[in-house]
């Protein structure tokens, strides 16, 4: 370990007894966030074609909200054998099992002890674990399936902190085992239009975006049997932008973010919490369950955070989801020549400053600027569904990479730099909206590394079982 790194972590530690003083923390705020390590050459997975896996093992941990979904998604994919289900509780992994009867699919089941996720990772005969658990157990859990021989699918946000973001890109790199961050949002099917558009040149030179998470979730945060032992709630205690990646994911793969740009630094500023307090001390003034959440310091309703990219570009980001608004991911983008916006409305585009193309021009448009993906399988992931078909198009496109060892469109670096921007967040909102550095996940391979291919030239080749 690095003196800057053990120093840094010396005042990590000191901030959270409460012992650093501002000023201190002033001083490390840079050193918080270039921990740009490792500084030796190293692998670099952006780009990396795996063996080919004719039959892709999978084993899942986590069957509560997220986890049963991608069991049934992945039994209308080709070449994938689902080997393992895992969860604590043992209702959970029977009811996604029952589900599976009479299919070619017969999992084992690890169930009632908190590590028995381990056990299932310990197997020989698993090719993908794939992780949908409350947020502090993703990068612990990738980071054992990794290291014992396993590919990930990890859940967004991929990790918690710096560390962690860290400690997934450097097992990546170890083992040469790709980290795939599950962001849905960048195989929606307006989003994978646009960057394909984007790609051959209608919008020119990418100048802004903007994304966001604006989704009402007050009531689900605070009911009982919502999310196990109560986990979202209390990550709420946390104030910054806790859920980056559904809005900054499609716009980072619009501008290359580690592939011909990078992230640079940020300046987060969060409201003051109008909701969340106030419901958690009602509710405990009625219900002892709810005692532990009483007088308590909520995140505030709206958390912005402004990025900007070494090429001079700029992001914005919202998170908010606690007061009463219609869903929003915003994902608006500004080129040169063109720009787009989808919400709250659906998709539009503009070549101007007059209006958004008719109807008519965008039905052509879509004609013909269609991602291949879509073209290819787009009518039969409505079908299977997750959110409109963009979670099965994330999921079939994971397989079919891995059968046909082709690179990953969302690596480690991906995963990290998403997931960064949350601890990040809170980062600058803790100290007065201060700009906080970025770290470069890729140590400098940015600059090299290709565009995510989405022309499916190169596989494609999995097919849909319906």
């Amino acid at each position: 370990m690095d003196t800057s790194r053990r120093e840094f972590l010396k005042i990590s530690g000191l901030t959270g007894m409460g012992l650093a003083s501002t000023s201190v923390l002033n001083d490390y705020n840079v050193a918080a966030a270039t921990l740009n390590r490792p500084k030796a050459k190293r692998f670099n997975m952006c780009g990396y074609a795996a063996p080919k896996i004719p039959t892709v093992r999978i084993g899942f941990i986590g069957l509560g909200n997220r986890g049963p979904g991608a069991v049934e998604r992945m039994t209308h994919v080709e070449g994938t054998e689902i080997k393992a289900l895992c969860d604590i509780r043992p209702e959970k992994v029977n009811a996604v099992k029952k589900k599976l009867e009479g299919s070619i699919h017969h999992p084992e089941v690890y169930t009632g002890h908190a590590e028995e996720w381990k056990k299932m990772c310990d197997r020989s005969d698993i090719d993908l674990v794939y992780i949908a658990t409350p947020w502090s157990l993703h990068a612990p859990m990738a980071v054992y399936a990794m290291n014992h021989g396993k590919h990930v699918c990890i859940e967004v946000p991929a990790a918690k902190t710096l560390e962690e973001c860290w400690q997934l890109v450097e097992t990546s790199e170890q083992t040469k085992k790709h980290c795939i961050i599950l962001e849905n949002c960048c195989y929606d099917f307006f989003e994978l239009l646009t960057l394909n558009m984007i790609r051959q040149g209608l919008f020119g030179e990418i100048i802004h975006g903007e994304g966001a998470y604006i989704h009402t979730l007050l009531h689900e945060n605070f009911e009982k049997d919502q999310y196990y032992d109560m986990w979202r709630l209390k990550e709420n205690l946390r104030n910054g932008n806790l859920y980056p990646t559904h809005g900054l994911g499609p716009i980072a793969q619009a501008m290359d973010i580690n592939r011909g740009d990078k992230m640079d630094y940020l300046v987060a500023v969060s409201s003051a919490d109008f909701q969340m307090a106030a419901m958690a001390n009602e509710l405990a003034s009625k219900d002892d369950f709810y005692k532990p959440f009483a007088n308590k310091k909520f995140r505030g309703n709206m958390n912005t955070t402004t990025i900007r990219t070494s090429k001079g570009r700029t992001i914005m980001l919202q998170h908010d989801v606690t007061s009463p608004a219609v869903y929003s991911r915003i994902h608006k983008v500004s080129g040169t020549k063109a720009s787009c916006l989808k919400y709250p409305q659906p998709g539009k585009i503009a070549f101007g400053h007059g209006d958004w193309v008719n109807e008519e021009e965008f039905k052509n448009l879509e004609s013909k600027y269609v991602a291949p993906i879509v073209s290819k399988v787009g009518e039969m992931a409505k079908q299977v569904g997750g959110h409109g078909g963009m979670d099965f198009l994330m999921d079939w496109r994971t397989i079919d990479c891995l059968r046909n060892g082709l690179p990953v469109d969302m690596d480690v670096y991906d995963a990290a730099l998403w997931s960064a921007i949350a601890p990040l967040s809170e980062k600058s909102v803790s100290n007065r909206s201060n700009s906080v550095d970025i770290p470069d996940f890729t140590s400098g391979s940015w600059k090299e590394n290709v565009p995510v291919d989405i022309s499916l030239t190169k596989g494609g080749t999995t097919k849909v079982v319906m």
